[in-house]
């Protein structure tokens, strides 16, 4: 699953990343890496999810990159 089938309110645990070094470096300065688990607040235009307590939007196609498994 990618995280951009995620819902709103929806959570998911990241699995990996597809792409690139420069794509990983990207995500790991806002705090997303392997293992960390984020929230769907907005997937209508930049995708916005939330970790840590705070709120990250990223493009559609780096969202597309990042996989993920679904979080009761």
């Amino acid at each position: 699953m990618i995280l951009n089938e995620l819902h709103p309110g929806e959570r998911g645990r990241v699995t990996g990343v597809d792409g690139g070094p420069c794509l990983q470096q990207k995500l790991a300065l806002r705090g997303i890496s392997e293992g960390c688990t984020l929230t769907m607040v907005s997937s209508c235009g930049p995708v916005a999810v939330e970790f840590r307590g705070n709120t990250v939007a990223l493009g559609r196609c780096m969202a597309r990159n990042i996989k993920i498994v679904k979080v009761e």
